[in-house]
């Protein structure tokens, strides 16, 4: 009985191992499907803005970025994927693929765009999907707010 116990037990753990292998093994499919999907869709943004009028400045741009924490200020990296020029504009181009990623409904979406338009202090900033073939212009207006105390 107690050798039939350790077998069992063997089994189980082998069982575990095989399993956590194959979980990771789907993971990084995934992971390197999305990545390819990704990068497939920043060389066709590239050709869309080339053939919309843009000129590409700078692919995965980045910047230093200090926001203030309580009057102090927090040292970050901003990326975004391309620094584009057009009629004398300077926009962040943000490249997204899938289902939700190209919606500004898409909370991830609209505050990595807004965060691009704030640390890169563009003109503008562009959200461009080449799976559906869009370039989007986005603005951030500031809500106007009536004068006297907020309530």
């Amino acid at each position: 009985m107690r050798e039939l116990a350790i077998v069992a037990l063997a089994g189980a753990l082998i069982a575990l191992v095989i399993l956590r292998a194959l979980q990771r093994w789907w993971g990084s499919r995934r992971a390197r499907r999305r990545a390819a999907r990704a990068m497939t869709g920043e060389d066709g943004a590239v050709a869309m803005l080339e053939e919309a009028g843009f000129t590409i400045v700078a692919r995965q741009a980045r910047i230093s970025w200090s926001p203030l924490v309580d009057g102090e200020p927090v040292a970050t990296e901003v990326r975004a994927d391309y620094l584009v020029e057009s009629g004398g504009e300077r926009l962040v181009a943000e490249v997204k693929t899938g289902a939700a990623a190209p919606e500004l409904s898409t909370a991830a979406t609209r505050r990595q765009l807004l965060e691009y338009r704030v640390a890169f202090d563009v003109e503008g900033v562009l959200l461009v999907c080449p799976e559906r073939g869009t370039i989007q212009r986005v603005e951030f207006p500031l809500p106007t707010r009536p004068a006297g105390p907020r309530t």
